[in-house]
């Protein structure tokens, strides 16, 4: 796999000493950002499968285990927003791997958390510089030549996405060799393994003279400028927010149908069972693939299309676990697909700019996600399962008409930025 500095037509700021042969712009490179990323989001996801055992050992109740999730959601929307935009005017390696050893602090306070607000504002502090992960991604992108984004865009994001899955199920195995504080620390030391290897193994991309004049307000401000500024960024955002909004809604409720008649399994059942998603990591990939042949827009179409009809076995799923595996496996493999597509779109828009854009990308997608989940279990108490799929169905139709309304808004106005790019 070659990477290059240029991108998309545009050239940005990398020493000229770099080429597409050499080790630092190789397959391992990008591997290790993989890696590196899904290390850095997993420990956003140890608590879940261990709040009984968390609330038991440090005497808190249910609302406060509760917490520690919404800590999670809460710090790592804080630092899509705060700290993302950094990307575009801080020399990039050096921003990664700070956050990576911040992140490995926070892990390591938070694995000796005496009491419950201490292990919250651990949480907190550790989703906050996980996002680190967010800058690895457009760095990637970044690296890539054009012909080759997207796969690497892919290849970096399934590390992001397998990080969550794996995440959940580490955390469970390591509690039971050495408590729930073993995952925390284990993750510390492979943290701080991992800011070592991006500082050795990864190129260092300087900042631009521009960049270096821009004051942290005015980068805040224009991550919302470009909002403004680019519609396909807008498309792209209300498309995966809607897309992702679809995906949680199944997410939480699986969990409540899975652990009622007919199948009334134990949480470590459910968690296995979430390892399907792992098949729509690597839909993504084959995704990627085509969107680097120019596919792009099928992929899209594609996606949002699956999407939406995967609410059909999931609705038969209800009584029926083949179904429902069907529905759950093709819920995943349009969500990576569509995500991934809409990625390869916004990164073709302004090179300079690939973290601000990302920012309010993720911002967004993100925030759809937390939409679906509280619709998801309002729903779900009032109208079961029926009505959970009814919402999801009409959610991913929403991404699937914002799709259609977006290229027929592109095709009537002649968008000259990207349509070369995103044909």
């Amino acid at each position: 796999m070659a990477l290059s500095p240029s991108v998309g037509g545009t050239r940005d700021r990398v020493p000229s000493r770099m080429s597409t042969d050499s080790p630092a712009t190789g397959r391992g490179p990008v591997l290790l950002m993989a890696l590196a990323s899904g290390l850095s989001v997993a420990g956003n996801y140890f608590a879940q499968p261990l709040l009984d055992v968390i609330e038991r050992d440090l005497h808190i109740g249910v609302t406060a285990a509760g917490l520690i999730v919404t800590a999670a959601q809460a710090g790592y929307a804080l630092g899509l927003i705060l700290l993302v935009p950094l990307g575009d005017v801080l020399e990039r390696r050096r921003l990664a791997v700070c956050l990576f050893a911040l992140t490995a602090f926070f892990l390591l306070a938070t694995a000796v958390a005496p009491n419950g607000p201490l292990l919250i504002a651990g949480t907190l502090l550790v989703a906050l510089t996980s996002v680190g992960a967010q800058v690895v991604v457009p760095f990637a992108a970044t690296l890539a030549a054009p012909e080759e984004r997207a796969r690497v865009v892919g290849l970096v994001m399934s590390g992001v996405l397998l990080g969550g899955l794996v995440g959940r199920l580490a955390s469970g195995a390591l509690s039971e060799l050495g408590g729930w504080r073993t995952a925390y620390g284990v993750n510390a030391l492979l943290m701080v393994v991992m800011a070592v290897l991006l500082h050795t193994r990864l190129p260092r991309l300087p900042r631009s003279h521009e960049a270096a004049l821009t004051s942290y307000t005015g980068l805040l401000r224009s991550t919302l400028a470009l909002l403004r500024q680019e519609p396909l960024l807008r498309w792209r955002s209300a498309i995966g927010a809607f897309s992702m909004a679809s995906y949680s809604v199944q997410l939480t409720a699986l969990t409540f149908l899975l652990t009622r008649s007919p199948f009334g399994w134990n949480a470590a059942a459910i968690g296995l069972f979430g390892l399907l998603g792992v098949i729509g990591v690597m839909g993504m990939n084959v995704a990627a693939r085509l969107s680097d042949r120019g596919r792009v827009q099928v992929v899209s179409g594609t996606a949002t299309a699956l999407l939406t009809l995967s609410w059909l076995p999931l609705l038969a799923g209800e009584s029926s676990l083949p179904w429902l595996a069907v529905g759950v496996v093709s819920l995943n493999i349009a969500q990576q697909a569509g995500l991934n597509s809409c990625q390869n779109v916004i990164y073709a828009l302004r090179p300079e700019a690939r973290n601000r854009i990302n920012s309010g990308f993720m911002t967004l997608f993100f925030l759809g996600g937390a939409t679906g989940a509280v619709l998801a279990s309002v729903v779900w108490s009032r109208a079961g399962w029926n009505g959970v799929c009814l919402l999801g169905a009409a959610l991913a139709a929403g991404s699937l008409a914002l799709w259609v309304l977006e290229r027929l808004r592109t095709a009537g106005t002649g968008e000259p930025a990207t349509t070369a790019v995103i044909r």
